[in-house]
């Protein structure tokens, strides 16, 4: 058993008194400060800015903007509401362009407008009440999976954040390594930091610390000297994307990680909701990247480290073959390769 009032104790997207309070991560771990959102507009701001991140969490606050945007249209029928709303949806839609959950979480608040009748606002609301329950009850069902994968006193790695505050709480990878941890299988945890947002050294290792889950920060770089030396069985990301051939886009050097674990015999994992499979997109190479600004590179707590006129790029996912991946473990099960059978199968049985 699990207990998860102990392993479950933060909350980044909360909708409560008909406003939309985000935990501005980019604040954390030092203050915590809530964002109100009134609006849509504030919200899409705020996934634009990463004060919300994470893939499953910016599809659930963009679906309560769409509750937020309902509120403000006043007394209008469904089919004026289906109108107005087309503009709002499509500002969330570009907020962030990578990660699949937002469009998904979208696309099904356009499916309710659409069949919606007088009870439209109503219908809305419960819409983005389930998608919220639902990533919930993924997560938990995911974790208890995956820890079931790893030997009892392993290591594991894990990159960026895939916890309470990327979801609707518990966590993707995240939720697989607090599982691990209260079933007794995992000994050792360490998290990169996760240059340039550092999400790995002011996000997870605060999430666990809240938990009190004892983790390791490394920097970017020792990952591979870690699994050298035999402290990491398993390395343990989630997914921003996931193709049907099974390539998997997730935050910035994911990909060196998957290929230094297969060099030294490590087994990668990758713990993503369904709502990240995108069947419609064929292979890695049909997914955008998306390009912060090179500026975030060349400083650091809000001064730069860089000498004038250097230039950078700053790409902020990047894809890891089907190949290189052990498991993807969903809540409709582990999937094992060949990872487009396997997903054409785990489509199928919805």
């Amino acid at each position: 058993m699990i207990d998860y009032a102990r392993y479950d104790r933060v909350r980044a997207v909360v909708f409560r008194d008909d406003r939309l309070r985000l935990l501005d991560q980019r604040r954390l771990p030092f203050e915590e400060v809530f964002i109100d959102c009134e609006d849509a507009d504030a919200v899409a701001q705020a996934i634009a800015d990463l004060a919300v991140r994470g893939a499953p969490a910016i599809g659930i606050a963009g679906a309560w903007a769409v509750v937020l945007a309902a509120g403000a249209l006043g007394e209008v029928s469904a089919a004026q509401a289906r109108v107005s709303l087309v503009p709002v949806l499509d500002r969330l839609n570009a907020a962030r362009p990578t990660a699949v959950n937002l469009a998904w979480a979208l696309a099904r608040m356009r499916g309710v407008l659409a069949e919606a009748g007088d009870d439209w606002r109503a219908r809305v609301r419960a819409e983005a009440e389930s998608i919220e329950r639902e990533d919930l009850a993924a997560n938990r069902r995911m974790g208890a999976q995956g820890a079931a994968l790893i030997a009892p006193g392993s290591g594991v790695l894990t990159h960026c954040n895939t916890g309470s505050l990327a979801t609707a709480g518990f966590g993707t990878a995240l939720g697989v390594i607090r599982a691990g941890v209260a079933l007794g299988r995992i000994a050792r945890v360490f998290a990169t930091e996760t240059r340039p947002w550092m999400q790995g050294a002011r996000l997870t290792v605060w999430e666990l610390q809240q938990d009190g889950i004892d983790a390791t920060l490394i920097a970017d770089s020792a990952a591979a000297h870690l699994m050298g030396t035999g402290q990491v069985q398993w390395v343990i990301v989630g997914a921003d994307r996931i193709t049907a051939q099974g390539d998997v886009a997730n935050k910035i050097g994911t990909l060196q990680l998957a290929i230094a674990a297969r060099h030294f015999g490590v087994k990668f994992m990758v713990v993503a909701p369904w709502s990240t499979v995108d069947m419609a997109t064929r292979s890695g190479a049909d997914i955008p990247i998306e390009e912060r600004d090179p500026a975030e590179l060349l400083t650091s707590g809000g001064r730069r480290t860089v000498a004038e006129g250097v230039r950078a790029l700053n790409p902020v996912f990047d894809v890891t073959p089907a190949a290189l991946i052990d498991a993807i473990v969903t809540e409709r099960g582990v999937l094992r390769a060949p990872f487009d059978v396997a997903l054409r199968g785990a489509s199928a049985s919805a």
